[in-house]
């Protein structure tokens, strides 16, 4: 049995980089760059963190935990299993990132070219995304040439516009480092930590490794160690392309502060490279940000039909990408502010699952596979992170807001993280006192992993 060729692996984890680096990832850096100021660089090591270490882990642990997300999972209970995987499909799927790329091709890739009268109206946005979400369909019609199509033409083309962007600030900079604001003054780290949840990148990784995991059986790798090692490089070159991009536009999102404080992300690159090239900035920019969120939309419509495809009686492949491409284009047009203002709520409920779940199944042979282990630091944080995502949406429960606020990290945003290692010591303690419950667990990780 062969492994990948090197060229091979870099055409994998290119492509990898590129389903991951979309709407968000784009447009979150330069605003925390900016936000952030003289502490970018610790600020930036949280939003990595998050941003690049946990898709890594989370495309590594889906290889390991049997291949799907819903193996994975399944260590905690086949109702969660069940609930968790569609919630994390359709938050990460026709809800809110399919959409949102969608919406961000439209704010920064078409916008900034139309008049001022046809800004006011809804059609270019209706046209926008009607055109866009056909070539997304268009391009996952055919999973099979995803590898050859994004691979190595669309992540080359993306990485050298952000490579000119970037090189032409360090070359002509565009200012002094600013002076940081808010919660960036004192909790830097953490703050990035927290903002590194909105590019959605560690509920994608539990999709996206079943993507590569495919790509990489199409090359003809079929020996289950070699299939999990040729997935973990991959993984590993798309973060170190992750880390290298996101640093650099959060370089020029701190050195941006000259010209003036912005909004949001999508207005400090539009600045930034308008001073820097002029009227052409625009459309490299406009380029650049098309690129990233087509080659993203592609990948989430592409693992998202084949899931719900599989799940859902009489719905073929190509139908499920057409229902997915349609709603995606109809949700895309509420506008790119109220779906962020959605999404912010939802993902502090939800990321912190994802991370926990990670976590601990990298632990799954020290602790015996106990499901109370799993069970026990998943309730935990489920009730610090409902909590959490029910006080962002505005809505606050008295009599528990006391005890929210004393939980050791609550205020730097992770309050549900020692309330998951406390579950998970119970569980174990729980797990080691009925061990007949383990073969029980094996059954049941070997029905789901052929989900």
């Amino acid at each position: 049995m062969r492994d990948l060729t090197k060229r091979e692996t870099i055409t994998v984890g290119l492509m990898l980089f590129a389903l991951f680096f979309g709407a968000g990832n784009m447009i979150f850096p330069p605003a925390l760059g900016q936000a952030a100021g003289e502490n970018v660089w610790i600020a930036m090591l949280g939003f990595i963190v998050t941003g690049v270490g946990l898709p890594l882990l989370g495309v590594i642990a889906v290889g390991l935990g049997g291949g799907n997300l819903q193996a994975l999972a399944g260590r905690v209970h086949p109702l969660f299993a069940t609930v968790f995987t569609f919630i994390v499909y359709l938050s990460i799927g026709p809800f809110m990132a399919i959409p949102r790329t969608g919406t961000v091709t439209y704010e920064m890739g078409v916008l900034p070219f139309l008049s001022e009268s046809a800004k006011g109206s809804p059609l270019p946005l209706l046209v926008t995304t009607i055109v866009y979400f056909a070539i997304t369909f268009w391009l996952a019609l055919n999973p099979s040439k995803l590898v050859d199509r994004i691979g190595k033409v669309l992540t080359p083309a993306l990485l050298i516009i952000i490579g000119i962007m970037f090189f032409k600030s360090l070359l002509q900079p565009m200012g002094e480092v600013g002076v940081a604001t808010g919660d960036y003054q004192h909790t830097a780290f953490f703050k990035g930590f927290v903002e590194g949840y909105l590019t959605l990148d560690a509920l994608a990784a539990m999709v996206f490794g079943i993507v590569v995991t495919a790509a990489v059986r199409e090359k003809g790798i079929t020996d289950p160690k070699k299939l999990t090692w040729s997935t973990i490089k991959a993984a590993v070159i798309a973060a170190i392309g992750l880390g290298l991009v996101y640093l650099a536009l959060g370089y020029m999102g701190a050195t941006s502060y000259s010209l003036g404080q912005s909004d949001n992300g999508g207005q400090i690159l539009t600045g930034a490279v308008q001073h820097l090239f002029g009227p052409l900035g625009n459309l490299l920019l406009g380029g650049a940000v098309s690129l990233a969120c087509l080659t993203t939309s592609v990948g989430l419509v592409t693992a998202c039909s084949r899931f719900f495809s599989q799940h859902i009686p009489g719905v073929s492949y190509k139908t499920m990408a057409i229902i997915l491409s349609v709603f995606s284009a109809a949700v895309a047009n509420v506008g790119l502010t109220q779906l962020i203002a959605i999404s912010v709520p939802v993902l502090m409920a939800i990321y912190p699952l994802a991370i926990v779940l990670m976590l601990v199944s990298f632990f799954h042979k020290s602790f015996k596979g106990y499901a109370a282990v799993y069970q026990g630091a998943i309730i935990a944080t489920t009730v610090v992170s409902l909590l959490d995502g029910f006080a962002q949406a505005g809505i606050k429960i008295a009599a528990l807001a006391p005890i929210l606020e004393h939980l050791p990290l609550h205020k730097e945003g992770i309050g549900w993280l020692l309330p998951a290692i406390a579950g998970g010591l119970i569980g174990y303690l729980w797990g080691s006192l009925r061990p007949g419950r383990k073969e029980g667990q094996k059954v049941l990780e070997q029905k789901l992993g052929k989900v």
